[in-house]
C-alpha cells in the first residue's frame, strides 16, 4: 500500500472490532459509522499538540452543541483515514476532525 493512502498510526487500531466499545466510555474519535450513544463530558484536551488553545477548544464544542447528555450517531467518515466525520447530536449535523472529536468522552449505545 503505499504510503499517501495508508492510515495514520493513531487511527490504526481503530480498525478493529466496532462491537467492542458498546456500552463502555471511550473517546469519540474512536467512534465508527453507525455507533450511537451520549456524550459523558467535554474538555479541551485531546492528547495532542495543537494549535488551538484547549479552553478555545472546549468553547467551541460546547457551542456546536456537544454537551453532557446530547445523544450523538456518526452518519459518514471520510475516504482517507477516516476523517473528518460527520455526526448527528440531538436535532442537528456536523462535521468534526478526528483530534477534535478526541476531547470528548462518549458513552456507546448497548445494542
Amino acid at each position: 500500500m503505499s504510503d499517501a493512502l495508508s492510515l495514520a498510526p493513531e487511527f490504526t487500531d481503530l480498525l478493529a472490532d466496532p462491537q467492542a466499545d458498546r456500552g463502555a466510555e471511550s473517546l469519540l474519535s474512536k467512534a465508527r459509522k453507525g455507533q450511537r450513544g451520549v456524550i459523558v463530558r467535554v474538555g479541551g484536551q485531546t492528547g495532542r499538540s495543537e494549535s488551538i488553545d484547549p479552553e478555545e477548544l472546549e468553547r467551541r464544542l460546547l457551542e456546536m452543541g456537544f454537551v453532557e447528555g446530547a445523544l450523538f450517531e456518526v452518519l459518514h467518515e471520510g475516504l482517507f483515514g477516516r476523517d473528518p466525520i460527520a455526526l448527528r447530536i440531538d436535532d442537528m449535523r456536523v462535521a468534526l476532525r478526528r483530534r477534535e472529536a478526541a476531547a470528548v468522552t462518549v458513552q456507546y449505545e448497548e445494542i
